[in-house]
């Protein structure tokens, strides 16, 4: 029996973009492992490995977790290895080196966004690029999913094989609006929402680079403009140790801001929201960008790579600079007062977010997997 391995740092990105690819692998015959740093359950997976990835580069278990894989690939003998995150793909590459030749194992990395980037800190360029350039010459495939990354690996990676895939892809289904009305009474009120609020969601893990300051800041600025009928809902994982919620009660929005940690309704969410957001300072291509296109919302999103790629400039919604609270501020009080708009948007934005669907996606998965 053929096998198949995925990797990635942890077990919450496996569960969060790769189920269906596990499944597809496993519909086709495949024996189906995954390595993670975790010991959750991973459905469609008939093996387990809890191998020692750190996500700093820094860190010696990163070395512990080379010589693990390196034994497991090497019992193993697999047909393909497809590895994720940056810390996952270079600990399994290298784990994987003698592999390639010896057993003709292909090795194939999906790039979710390089660390280095237009606008990146030297840093990033002086510590992952020339790490992604060696590494370039022991892997088989490359994907990224973005149009700033493919031009780049194009041009700079050495690799055989380098694809474009617009993402991970989204079900649909999932996001087309059946609440009724009463639903959206009694979702709103329990979130202390009025029915007369303009409602802006920006669905995103709290942290530094997903910059939430920003629509806290803008959104004081409405405010102080005189639009009070407002909510902003920020739901997602608190990985700024409480640092935002601060930062909010600092400003004096506690009544309008809702920050909702980890929820499992992004879609009705969606379903009550007007308007979604984002200001972050880097993306590979945002998930919830394409979500909220599935449900026919605008978006106001920072000019970053990834965020680029979704948003066309009036037509399904606006890109601002990074940080420039004022234009962010005129654009999202242009579609509070121009519902015409908004909604037009939200519909050119349905239609323009249908590439990225799941099914869209798996085809171009098979062919790379040649399945």
């Amino acid at each position: 029996m053929k096998k198949v391995l995925f990797s990635a740092t942890v077990d919450s990105h496996i569960l969060q973009f790769h189920l269906p690819y596990l499944k597809l692998f496993k519909e086709n015959g495949y024996e189906v492992h995954v390595a993670t740093n975790g010991d959750k359950n991973i459905p469609y997976c008939d093996r387990k490995y809890i191998i020692p990835f750190e996500r700093s580069p820094f860190k010696i278990n990163n070395l512990r977790a080379v010589s693990k894989l390196k034994n497991v690939i090497e019992k193993e003998k697999y047909d393909i290895i497809h590895t994720h995150t940056p810390m996952g793909a270079v600990v399994t590459r290298l784990s994987a080196k003698n592999v390639r030749k010896k057993y003709q194992t292909r090795v194939i990395y999906t790039a979710h966004g390089f660390h280095f980037f237009k606008g990146a800190p030297l840093k990033n360029w002086l510590l992952y690029y020339p790490v992604e350039k060696i590494l370039s010459y022991i892997t088989d495939d490359i994907i990224t999913i973005n149009l700033e990354d493919y031009d780049f690996a194009q041009k700079k990676l050495n690799c055989k094989n380098i694809h474009y895939v617009p993402g991970v892809g989204v079900d649909a289904l999932k996001f087309n609006n059946t609440l009724s009305e009463e639903e959206i009474r009694t979702m709103k009120k329990e979130l202390d929402i009025a029915s007369k609020d303009f409602v802006i969601i920006y669905v995103a893990e709290l942290n530094n680079g997903k910059n939430q300051y920003m629509i806290i800041r803008t959104l004081k600025n409405i405010i102080n403009d005189g639009f009070e009928n407002i909510k902003l809902l920020l739901p997602g994982i608190d990985s700024s140790k409480g640092r935002v919620k601060e930062y909010v009660k600092n400003l004096g929005l506690e009544k309008f801001v809702n920050i909702m940690g980890y929820r499992k309704d992004i879609p009705k969410l969606f379903a009550i929201s007007d308007l979604s957001i984002s200001c972050s300072k880097r993306e590979g291509l945002p998930v919830n960008l394409i979500e909220a296109g599935m449900a026919r919302k605008a978006e106001v999103a920072t000019d970053c790579r990834g965020n680029r790629d979704l948003i066309k400039n009036g037509e399904n919604g606006y890109i601002v600079k990074i940080d420039d609270d004022d234009n962010m501020k005129l654009k999202i009080e242009e579609l509070m007062q121009d519902k015409e708009k908004l909604n037009s948007m939200g519909e050119k934005n349905f239609h323009m977010m249908q590439k990225y669907e799941l099914k869209n996606i798996i085809e171009k998965m098979k062919k790379i997997y040649d399945l």
